[in-house]
């Protein structure tokens, strides 16, 4: 099972929700639960987790964590990289873009 989010915009507002399924971000977030992500297209930094295009799927959205940037994009990973049966990352779609990051995760707060 991979990584999916169902997003909900508020109306006038950037914030939105986003229903969080599958275990690749464990134990950040475990079963099925609510996150908020604040100020769409607010700019990301390394540590963030984010709500992203999947490059190689178009209109399927993953929550991921930023961990690296290069001339290439964002590289994006699981939480739970230890478990191979995860490979729904940039380990498998490569690096995203700028446009294809839509949100930082704010709350529940997320540091790694």
């Amino acid at each position: 099972m991979q990584q999916t989010t169902r997003m909900t915009r508020t109306r006038d507002t950037h914030l939105g929700l986003v229903l969080v399924r599958g275990p690749s971000m464990r134990p950040t977030f475990s079963g099925l639960r609510r996150v908020a992500v604040v100020c769409f297209g607010a700019p990301p930094r390394i540590g963030d987790v984010v709500v992203a295009d999947r490059p190689d799927r178009p209109g399927q959205h993953v929550i991921k964590r930023i961990t690296d940037r290069d001339a290439r994009g964002w590289w994006l990973e699981s939480d739970a990289n230890q478990d191979r049966r995860v490979y729904s990352d940039s380990w498998l779609f490569g690096a995203v873009s700028d446009a294809q990051v839509l949100g930082v995760v704010r709350w529940p707060r997320v540091s790694r």
